[in-house]
């Protein structure tokens, strides 16, 4: 019974190690399919997550979306973008969104939520892993590249 117990603890602790955490390598930005956006450069990417710009380089608008504050992934996306921790652009964005000239990313629960979204609008943009890329969306951003 003691060796059972043991096994299955075992098992436990090392599926709890495949479960994959985010690093930048895997990390890209999406759009929809249909979206004529090709590429964005990092710059561009910058200027649509921080609020300098609300429209993709055609003009067309562009709705920036955000996974949950207690995601991996999104303390991985800002801190690759922008080279800061997420308590500091949390920081900017309380500072900003109170001029009422631009508005923050809209916060999605995860990232099957955010490819949802982006599924369906033309103006969304999200960043993912890119393990968990679908026929429903194209890269426009890699940032192991």
């Amino acid at each position: 019974m003691v060796g059972c117990t043991l096994l299955k603890s075992l098992l436990l602790v090392s599926s709890l190690g495949a479960v994959s955490t985010p690093d930048a390598s895997n990390l890209v930005v999406v759009v929809n399919k249909n979206n004529p956006t090709a590429e964005l450069s990092r710059t561009q990417l910058i200027d649509l997550y921080m609020g300098k710009y609300v429209a993709f380089p055609d003009g067309r608008k562009a709705q920036p979306l955000d996974i949950d504050n207690n995601h991996k992934l999104k303390e991985v996306f800002y801190k690759e973008l922008v080279g800061m921790p997420l308590n500091r652009v949390n920081a900017y964005w309380s500072r900003v969104k109170f001029t009422g000239r631009v508005r923050p990313p809209v916060q999605e629960q995860d990232e099957q939520a955010v490819l949802q979204v982006v599924a369906t609008s033309n103006s969304a943009i999200a960043y993912i892993q890119a393990d968990n890329i679908t026929d429903d969306v194209k890269v426009v951003y890699r940032f192991n590249e």
